[in-house]
C-alpha cells in the first residue's frame, strides 16, 4: 500500500531542492563573471556612475529605455544600452 504525500512532505521536499540550487549555484564555475560584469551593470551601479536615483533607473527599465534582466531579485542592466542612451542624449 502507497503512502499519500502530505503537505510536510512537498515542504520538505522543497527545502532539500532548495538547498542542492544553492549549493549548485555557490559550486558553479563563474569563469565568465568579468565578461559578464563589463556587460551588465547592477541598479546601485547604475545609480552611482549616472548620478541618478533609483526611481529614475526603474523609469528607463518601465519605459524600455535599456534592456534589463532579473536575478534572484536584483535587476541588472545593459552597459552597451546605458551608454548609447546617454551618448545620444549629450549629442543632440
Amino acid at each position: 500500500m502507497s503512502k499519500a504525500v502530505t503537505k510536510e512532505d512537498l515542504r520538505q521536499f522543497g527545502l532539500v531542492l532548495f538547498d542542492k540550487i544553492q549549493t549548485a549555484f555557490a559550486n558553479a564555475n563563474f569563469a565568465d563573471k568579468s565578461s559578464m560584469d563589463s556587460e551588465w551593470l547592477k541598479s546601485k551601479s547604475v545609480r552611482k556612475l549616472l548620478d541618478i536615483s533609483a526611481g529614475s533607473v526603474q523609469n528607463l527599465r518601465t519605459t524600455g529605455k535599456i534592456r534589463f534582466k532579473k536575478v534572484l531579485g536584483s535587476y541588472y542592466y545593459s552597459k552597451e544600452d546605458l551608454q548609447k542612451l546617454f551618448s545620444n542624449e549629450s549629442n543632440p
